[in-house]
């Protein structure tokens, strides 16, 4: 599906204060890193006129994004705006019991730039999920990350799941190289 005008969102998925050290020993690979990157591309995203849509990840009261908590909370550093969406989700899927859908079909938007945390859970699901509704999708290849696990680094973990977002399912592009003016 080709965008057009005006119809491109910037999807932030879970920049939660869980994924940074202070708050957590589990914090995401390169957290800091990314969280400057995805600074930059909400800057520009709202000098261009992009909506920018927040996804924030609910859990069970005692578990690290338990509503209320500090770990739940967006990272000060991108908090939201009041003309900015944010969207409550229970699962891996920004679009999953969540009235996600509903809003970008209410604004005509057809193409999301997605960022975030974490790689190979929310940002998977919801890519595949975008894809799967007939968005057009762009992933920045360089503002998603994630935790190590038992079996894999984080930095294996992102370089996998870029190689299968970009073969199917959405477009590859670094942060420095995403143009909210084209795309708006």
């Amino acid at each position: 599906m080709t965008p057009k005008s005006g119809d491109t969102a910037l999807l932030i998925i879970d920049v939660q204060n869980a994924f940074f050290d202070q708050y957590s020993g589990d914090y995401a690979y390169r957290a800091n890193e990314i969280l400057s990157r995805i600074k930059g591309l909400i800057s520009r995203a709202r000098k261009a006129g992009v909506p920018i849509i927040y996804v924030q990840h609910d859990e069970d009261k005692g578990l690290p994004f338990e509503p209320g908590k500090p770990g739940w909370l967006i990272n000060p550093e991108i908090a939201s705006m009041k003309e900015d969406l944010v969207i409550h989700k229970r699962t891996p899927d920004s679009f999953y019991g969540t009235a996600l859908q509903a809003e970008l079909e209410s604004r005509g938007i057809r193409s999301l730039i997605i960022a975030g945390f974490q790689t190979e859970w929310c940002i998977d699901t919801t890519v595949r999920r975008a894809y799967s509704l007939e968005y057009d999708v762009t992933v920045v290849e360089d503002a998603h990350s994630t935790c190590d696990t038992k079996i894999l680094k984080a930095p294996q973990i992102i370089a996998h799941h870029n190689s299968i977002f970009g073969g199917r399912f959405a477009k590859l592009k670094k942060a420095e190289d995403i143009d909210f003016k084209a795309a708006k």
